[in-house]
């Protein structure tokens, strides 16, 4: 049986109800943004726009038909399935036990089962594979859930083929601090409530350039990031528009605890354009063989030096 780390907060956060109708309905029980070109206004359809955002994704890894791939907190298996489409090969996991048996449903149902697994399991606990496992690892919003970040990244690397490509989709953000000039009243504390009760340690830690500090110590080179915030933002004003008023009631009557998706939209809206919070896709590769040997070698002069 698999090691998973208790965080009941995240087990919380998705067994909501105002979670699991907000990405039912709104989402099709995708978990993530869609893509855009800057400038668009109008966010629909939202379908297209997911599948965009996961092609983005795709074309980021680099990776050829038949490289085998870690879905590293899967959801409903969506992006998999769609990667699985491009060719890959999957293994997805999470630790949300219901998304572990609907993804394997809806890989059924789609015909992937042999392109596509998904098993219940941890990403800060990767002891099934063996080292070298992937040629690709991917997050796609997820690693904000991380509650040792860096110790999921030292994971992600050992089970990393040499030559390997990773892709993390996810969230960044300038200084916190309740008192920091030019901030909209109050969407610090919102951000910092929100990170709490959606449980994303990670993401009340990824201060700008934190997460590629990281990646970096780990071993991992060639550590790019780009910003996506413009790309996401048409659905982001949509969130925002369909929240504001149920927001307004939720503040009157004291409820944000028990509809952070609802505040999300509103502030998560608020932050993006006040330049609070980003929306980023870091890329990074493991060295190839020969760089991991001459690496290992310039180590052991310099501790025999």
């Amino acid at each position: 049986m698999p090691t998973i780390d208790v965080n009941p907060s995240l087990q919380s956060y998705y067994a909501a109800l105002e979670s699991r109708i907000g990405y039912h309905l709104i989402l099709g029980g995708t978990r993530h943004f869609g893509y855009y070109q800057p400038g668009t206004k109008w966010p629909f359809p939202i379908g297209s726009a997911l599948r965009r955002m996961e092609d983005h994704l795709f074309n980021s890894l680099q990776l050829k038909p038949g490289a085998k791939v870690l879905d590293a907190g899967c959801g409903l298996g969506h992006v998999a399935i769609h990667m699985a489409r491009k060719g890959l090969l999957v293994d997805g996991i999470d630790v949300v036990s219901n998304h572990v048996q609907w993804a394997q449903e809806e890989i059924r149902v789609q015909g992937f089962e042999k392109a596509v697994t998904v098993q219940l399991m941890d990403y800060h606990h990767l002891e099934a594979f063996d080292n070298a496992s992937f040629d690709g690892i991917y997050t796609m919003e997820t690693f904000v859930h991380a509650t040792d970040p860096r110790k999921a990244l030292g994971e992600f690397y050992r089970v990393m083929k040499p030559g390997g490509t990773i892709a993390l989709y996810e969230y960044d953000h300038s200084d916190l601090d309740p008192a920091a000039k030019d901030l909209p009243k109050g969407l610090a504390e919102s951000m910092q409530q929100i990170n709490k009760r959606a449980s994303m340690p990670s993401n009340e830690a990824f201060a700008e350039g934190v997460l590629q500090g990281m990646m970096e110590d780990q071993g991992f080179q060639d550590v790019m990031l780009q910003d996506l915030s413009q790309n996401v933002k048409p659905m982001m004003r949509f969130f925002f528009l369909l929240a504001y008023v149920p927001y307004f009631f939720v503040c009157l009557l004291g409820l944000q605890a028990w509809f952070v998706n609802t505040e999300a939209g509103v502030q998560g809206y608020r932050a993006l354009r006040s330049g609070l919070g980003r929306y980023v896709a870091v890329t990074a590769r493991k060295p190839s063989t020969q760089t991991l040997s001459s690496a290992d070698s310039g180590l052991r002069e310099r501790r025999t030096g």
